[in-house]
């Protein structure tokens, strides 16, 4: 068994998985996007995108991309979140949380990308 492809593996699962958490529930209502869940998915996502950087090969670059368009949009998210919540004198309206809903969506969909390609690439994968 290889490590490094278990931690690998582990942070872009765990990176889809709290996405989808926060993601999940009515797009306006702020009380269904907890945070905090946005919080560890951003961070969780940093970490699976710096994981990624060693690997030379065409997929290794394709989850590159995705996991920097996930982290690109997820700080997006997270930006948006903290300027209706502290900066705007709004707060959290429903345009904001649909806003900062949709954009944790779009990096779902790069998650879902990645983790379908970790599937592939297992699957593909040949002891020699």
């Amino acid at each position: 068994m290889n490590l490094e492809k278990v931690v690998f593996g582990f942070f872009v699962l765990l990176a889809a998985t709290l996405n989808f958490g926060f993601f999940i529930g009515d797009i306006d209502r702020a009380e269904l996007h907890n945070p905090f869940e946005l919080f560890a998915a951003v961070v969780v996502n940093l970490i699976a995108t710096v994981l990624k950087f060693g690997d030379r090969t065409q997929i290794g670059a394709i989850h590159l991309a995705t996991s920097l368009v996930a982290s690109l949009q997820l700080v997006g998210a997270a930006l948006l979140y903290g300027y209706a919540e502290y900066v705007s004198s709004a707060g959290m309206t429903e345009g904001w949380t649909a806003s900062v809903v949709s954009l944790s969506g779009g990096a779902l969909m790069a998650n879902i990308v990645s983790v379908v390609l970790l599937v592939i690439e297992t699957v593909s994968f040949h002891r020699g």
